[in-house]
């Protein structure tokens, strides 16, 4: 899943988002209100995270716009503000949670958890292709009952492919998707990758989910293109 950070903390919010990372969440963070709000607006984000005291643009702007451009995206303040009068401007104004800081690492990572099982109908947190399984909240990954352990990166990569079974993407738009780059010919970092998460979920298996697309970039196959004789139970 996709968080956005806009705080303008550097040091907190590289700190949030590491600590994001490591719980498997694609991150992207930003100390620029404006920066920010182009992104929240221009990408498909899970959830926001959402400081007030923003450069250029500031946290309650933000939260107004977005409410009225993605009135469905989740939406957690971050902020020193502790007046109750503060907390209520932004409930009112569409905020879903508001976390005062200080506050704790895990108690911000709870209640991340606990916006996103509101946020998503179980079809779309649960995404399953064959006996192929992922829970984009959990963050588990199983085929045909196994676990199987993806590092951060390879759990996003997947997540990517499943999200596009039955189509073919190219490396450029993988490469955007998953790391937040621009391509460059000159790298193999998807091709590397794709290598990794293929030996976890194809490996030991006569049905092969992810394929080649010669020309083009990768492919998993989409649930129609799978004989029900191909895939083990």
């Amino acid at each position: 899943m996709r968080i956005l950070i806009a705080e303008d903390n550097e040091g907190l919010a590289n700190l949030v988002r590491q600590s994001l990372e490591r719980e498997q969440y694609h991150v992207d963070a930003f100390t620029d209100g404006e920066q920010a709000q182009a992104a929240a607006i221009d990408s498909d984000y899970d959830l926001v995270i959402l400081d007030l005291n923003l450069p250029k643009v500031d946290g309650i702007t933000i939260l107004r716009h977005l409410r009225s451009m993605k009135p469905s995206l989740p939406v957690l303040i971050l902020s020193q503000r502790t007046r109750t009068e503060d907390r209520v401007q932004c409930l009112d104004g569409g905020a879903d949670d508001y976390l005062p800081k200080p506050f704790s690492l895990s108690e911000l990572s709870a209640r991340i958890r606990a916006l996103l099982r509101r946020s998503h109908l179980p079809s779309e947190s649960v995404l399953t292709v064959a006996d192929l399984r992922l829970d984009r909240v959990q963050h588990l990954v199983e085929r045909a009952g196994r676990t199987i352990d993806l590092t951060a990166k390879e759990f996003s990569l997947l997540e990517y492919l499943m999200r596009n079974a039955g189509r073919s993407v190219t490396r450029s738009m993988i490469l955007e998707h998953v790391w937040n780059l621009t391509f460059n010919t000159a790298t193999n970092l998807v091709d590397v990758y794709i290598n990794y998460v293929r030996r976890k979920i194809d490996d030991g298996n006569a049905d092969k989910l992810i394929q080649t697309v010669r020309g083009v970039g990768y492919k998993l196959r989409d649930p129609s293109e799978i004989s029900v004789s191909e895939v083990r139970t």
